[in-house]
C-alpha cells in the first residue's frame, strides 16, 4: 500500500503562513488524486483540500477557501498545501492520503490504517 509522509507543520501566529508537503513513501510513476485532511483535538477528522491527477482540478472546504492553495510539483511526486492567513481554528494535525477528489474527501470512508503520522499545525499568539 502506497503511503505518504507529511511535513512542514509548526507553530505560527494568527495571520501567518505555512507550507505543508506530502510525499509518497516510495517512488511511483502513477499520478493519483491526493487529499489533505486535518483533525483538531476533540473533533472528527475532516477533509480540507484535494487535487486531481488528470486535469489538476482542486477542491477546498468552505472553511479554508481563499486562504489555502493546493498544488503539485512538476514531477508529480509531491503535493503542497500553502496555508495563508492562518487562524487558531486551523490548529490540527494535518494528514495526506490518496483520495478521490472530491468524492473521497470524507474521512470516514477510510480505514484507520491508511493514516500516517501527520504534521502538527499550531496557530497561536
Amino acid at each position: 500500500q502506497l503511503r505518504f509522509v507529511e511535513s512542514g507543520g509548526g507553530l505560527v501566529q494568527p495571520g501567518g503562513s505555512l507550507r505543508l508537503s506530502c510525499a509518497a513513501s516510495e517512488w511511483t510513476s502513477d499520478f493519483y488524486a491526493i487529499g489533505w485532511f486535518r483533525q483538531a483535538p476533540g473533533k472528527e477528522r475532516e477533509g480540507v483540500s484535494c487535487i486531481s491527477p488528470s486535469d489538476g482540478s482542486t477542491w477546498y472546504a468552505d472553511s479554508v477557501k481563499a486562504r489555502f492553495t493546493i498544488s503539485r510539483a512538476n514531477a508529480g511526486d509531491t503535493v503542497y498545501l500553502q496555508m495563508n492567513s492562518l487562524k487558531p481554528e486551523d490548529t490540527a494535525v494535518y494528514y495526506c492520503i490518496r483520495a478521490g477528489c472530491p468524492e473521497g474527501m470524507t474521512a470516514s470512508l477510510f480505514d484507520s490504517t491508511v493514516w500516517g503520522k501527520g504534521t502538527q499545525v499550531t496557530v497561536s499568539p
